[in-house]
């Protein structure tokens, strides 16, 4: 799988410094005053500075739970997004959409959370048992 690129506004460039940086353990690569760049699991994830934050994301019911419509994030092994649920939970995040695990049985059986960054950005992690469910039907 290719790594993909993606950049996203933040309000506050020391914050988001922190959490991806510090919080999630994103190694940082090249920035300015006005920008970073992040390892976010092998794909390049650069926040850039805004002055004025952008409108409150719509939601679309997922599952029988309201998913923030701009959302990014990344696939886990499974005991790795466990780990990350575990840490975030002991870091006090609160989440959009709990820890838990969605369309049990199903194709596409995935475990999930939502979160806030510090800059109001929803981020989602997931995990499936079998990646050869990713996109199943």
């Amino acid at each position: 799988m290719q790594p993909f690129h993606l950049a996203f506004p933040v309000t506050d460039l020391e914050k988001t410094y922190e959490f991806y940086h510090g919080l999630l353990g994103c190694p940082v690569g090249r920035s300015s005053d006005r920008w970073i760049d992040f390892d976010f699991w092998g794909n390049q994830l650069v926040a850039h500075l805004v002055d004025e934050p952008g409108t409150e994301p719509t939601h679309n019911e997922v599952d029988g739970k309201q998913v923030p419509v701009k959302h990014f994030g990344a696939i886990l092994e499974m005991d790795e997004w466990e780990a990350l649920a575990e840490k975030l939970k002991n870091h006090g995040i609160e989440f959009i959409i709990e820890p838990y695990v969605r369309f049990k049985g199903e194709p596409g059986e995935q475990a999930t959370m939502f979160f806030l960054d510090p800059c109001g950005n929803a981020i989602e992690f997931k995990s499936f048992r079998d990646f050869g469910q990713i996109f199943a039907k």
